[in-house]
């Protein structure tokens, strides 16, 4: 249970006042870690230890189920454990496990490892720790069995935890250690505790009675220090420096300075509402060192204070106090507080030593992405624009971004997918054959480096040197290599060393991939002739045909242009009703997409009118999903439930989850329908989605799913699209590049007749 004031630093934070000292010595006994040699990168490192720390949502836990055989009973909603808010080990929440064993029944229940995008399970330590809570104390006898499962669907022999927690006291958290050494294998294959992917209690004594535990802290964690005497087990991490809290609309942000001690596990945050009674609200991973704290409503005043924590739970003397007041924002303050928290993901998110954009957060630190740094770059612009930082710190970003991508190798002068962001090597993260160029992620690259070259246009001597380092990585890609041949009547999206062509991806449109024919044209040094944009882009070939009506399961579209109506919306160019949003963002975050008109359509009515198609979908919503609604729409690319989702507006594509960056990155197409959408998002879900780096990647309300990650391809699409819808800036920017005008005009003289 939370207390009403800070503890002292070297006590566990929320033991009841039951706890004595020697109760607290004896607990801790033996746990403290030795200093690691090196700080372990942010995310990686925090989930190398964490099984689980805190539920998402309030009443249930997403990662847990569980069954029941009459007449034994364990409650579960909605066939998951449920979350108690009010008796945690760390806030701001635990699980909530009750049961009753009976004869000749059964029950169990699971909580799984949360599942993030390009997470590695490979856990270190020898030691399973868990903390435990009962209100009215279980005897030894009584607690359940624990079995462990891995990732590769092997399990443990069942654990009896009466032999490593004893009789369990009422009101008292109790810190369970499990060493792997004492832990059996129970399936026909060995279990690998590094790579633990589940917990499930179940049935141990059938006593007839009904019993409570409250489980929290989940973690694997070598057990090094067993022999320390008390006085050598004292926290060692100094106080948070330099808090600082903002109050918005509905929430209040508080950030501080990093402490990079290798001891820290956890930020904890504490809120007082009247000055002076202190409770945690949240914790916060090591290598983030903002906190969001959601109060719901504006003219709220609240004062806060962090400490650092370490392995064992002690806590270091509180932060200086900062105070903030939520308050009523209009629609253009909004705009301004979305725009700065995502921009955030690039600025405060970033690789360290590249500057490039992470792949996902919370993820695999070392994975940055090729195409979602483009995307990065355009959100930094934003910034400085709006100045959020300083012309100088964007600059500064930006060579050291530059930097990096002179060092990393290139295929043909084309940057791989992903590349590792401290050694710039190629990492093959889709596969063995993912190992060379991909032009299409060059070109998102490509895109942000061109609006970032008419930025910083010459202004001092190092903005020059940036503008001249920018224009060799352009004039250095090799467009025309990916054609392959003189012969090819389209480019194609990767080539590797070692494979050579073997993937022969086409890239056909409409998708998202038109940006690659307009800088393939616009290239003065390795220019593809501009008939490919007819040939190729909106191709009319076998090949394009099956490509499209393969993807799309239709033959609407499948000739490039469609003319069928959707919702009563006329769409010219694109398959089936239009395919994922992020078709219509990620060719015209620096593409202005009023300045082509082809044969076809022009491209800024044909992007307004497949959102609209969308938002029409989704106010209709044929597959009667929960939460879609006129404001709340948005099928896109994004992480989803069960792994990545490609939503679009048709039965197939559509599973339940909206990603706010459909709707939100469609500002200059629907600024009426996504300005409700970003309201409702924010107001009514922002509990749930709205973090330090903006709304979440997606959610899904039919399974209470809200993503557990932001995804650095769909926060930045959010702050460059509202800013065009704004002022036009990144569009303004792109088209001002020299090359631009020139690309149009081959593209009309090699406009084939009707």
């Amino acid at each position: 249970m939370h207390r009403p004031t800070t503890p002292s630093p070297c006590r566990a934070p929320w033991l009841l006042p039951s706890t004595t000292a020697r109760q607290m010595s004896l607990l801790l006994l033996g746990l403290l870690a030795l200093p690691l040699a090196l700080p372990l990168a942010a995310s990686t490192g925090y989930y190398r230890h964490a099984f689980f720390d805190n539920s998402l949502t309030k009443d249930t836990y997403y990662y847990s189920s569980g069954k029941a055989s009459a007449p034994s009973s364990v409650v579960l909603e909605d066939g998951r454990l449920p979350v108690d808010s009010k008796i945690f080990m760390t806030p701001p929440n635990a699980l909530r496990l009750e049961w009753q064993s009976s004869e000749g029944g059964g029950w169990d229940a699971e909580i799984r490892i949360v599942d993030l995008r390009n997470r590695e399970v490979d856990f270190a330590g020898d030691t399973l720790y868990f903390w435990l809570y009962s209100p009215g104390g279980i005897s030894k006898g009584d607690l359940p069995v624990l079995r462990l499962g891995d990732t590769g669907k092997h399990f443990s022999s069942a654990i009896a935890l009466e032999n490593f927690v004893g009789n369990l006291p009422g009101e008292q958290w109790v810190r369970v250690a499990i060493p792997f050494s004492k832990v059996g294998t129970g399936s026909i294959e060995p279990f690998e505790p590094h790579r633990l992917a589940a917990l499930v209690f179940s049935q141990g004594k059938a006593d007839g009675v009904r019993h409570t535990l409250l489980v929290d802290e989940v973690s694997i964690d070598s057990r090094t220090a067993e022999h320390l005497a008390p006085q050598e087990r004292k926290a060692n991490l100094p106080a948070p420096q330099g808090p600082v809290a903002r109050g918005y609309d509905r929430h209040i942000d508080i950030s501080w300075t990093p402490i990079t001690s290798p001891e820290l596990r956890r930020y904890i945050v504490y809120r007082s509402r009247d000055g002076k009674n202190f409770s945690p609200i949240g914790i916060q991973e090591p290598g983030i060192h903002r906190f969001t704290d959601f109060v719901g409503k504006s003219g709220e005043n609240a004062t806060y204070r962090i400490t650092a924590s370490d392995r064992n739970y002690h806590e270091s003397s509180p932060s200086a106090e900062v105070t903030a007041a939520t308050h009523a924002l209009n629609d253009d303050e909004m705009l301004t507080m979305l725009e700065e928290a995502c921009f955030r993901y690039y600025w405060e998110g970033a690789h360290p030593e590249a500057g490039m954009t992470l792949e996902n957060i919370p993820g695999d630190d070392r994975i940055v992405a090729t195409g979602a740094s483009g995307f990065g770059i355009m959100a930094l612009v934003a910034g400085v624009d709006r100045g959020f930082i300083t012309r100088q710190q964007g600059l500064e970003r930006l060579l050291k971004i530059v930097t990096f991508l002179e060092k990393t190798p290139r295929y043909h002068g084309v940057w791989s997918h992903f590349m590792n962001g401290s050694t710039a090597e190629t990492m093959p993260v889709f596969g063995v054959f993912d190992n060379g160029g991909d032009v299409v992620e060059t070109a998102f690259l490509v895109e942000g480096l061109l609006a970032a070259r008419q930025y910083f246009h010459g202004a001092n001597d190092r903005e020059r040197d940036l503008y001249q380092r920018i224009s060799h990585l352009w004039e250095t890609v090799e467009w025309d290599w990916y054609r392959r041949s003189p012969e090819n009547d389209a480019l194609l999206w990767h080539w590797s060393p070692d494979w050579s062509w073997r993937m022969n991806h086409r890239l056909t449109g409409f998708n998202e991939v038109m940006i690659v024919y307009l800088l393939g044209i616009a290239s003065p040094t390795h220019a593809i002739p501009a008939d490919l944009y007819y040939t190729g882009w909106a191709g009319q070939s076998p090949q394009a045909i099956d490509y499209r009506s393969a993807w799309g399961r239709t033959k609407d579209g499948d000739h490039y242009a469609n003319g069928n109506t959707y919702f009563g919306i006329k769409l010219d160019v694109g398959v089936g009703s239009g395919g994922p949003l992020f078709f219509t963002h990620y060719s015209y975050m620096g593409f202005d997409p009023h300045a082509l008109t082809d044969r076809f359509t022009n491209y800024f009515e044909n992007n307004r009118n497949i959102a609209r198609i969308n938002l029409a979908y989704a106010t209709e919503n044929p597959g009667h999903h929960k939460g879609y609604g006129a404001d709340s729409w948005g099928l896109t690319a994004s992480d989803g439930p069960h792994g990545y989702n490609a939503g679009a507006p048709v039965a197939h594509d559509d599973n339940g989850t909206i990603a706010p960056t459909g709707a939100l990155s469609s500002f200059p197409y629907t600024p009426e329908a996504s300005l409700a959408a970003f309201k409702h998002y924010y107001r009514d879900l922002g509990e749930n989605i709205w973090g330090v780096y903006g709304p979440r990647d997606a959610f899904n309300l039919d399974q209470k799913w809200y993503s557990p990650i932001y995804m650095g391809l769909n926060q930045a699409p959010i702050v460059v699209m509202v800013e065009n819808y704004r002022t036009g800036l990144l569009w303004k920017l792109f088209m001002s590049n020299p090359e631009m005008q020139p690309m149009l005009d081959r593209i009309h003289s090699a406009a084939p007749a009707k």
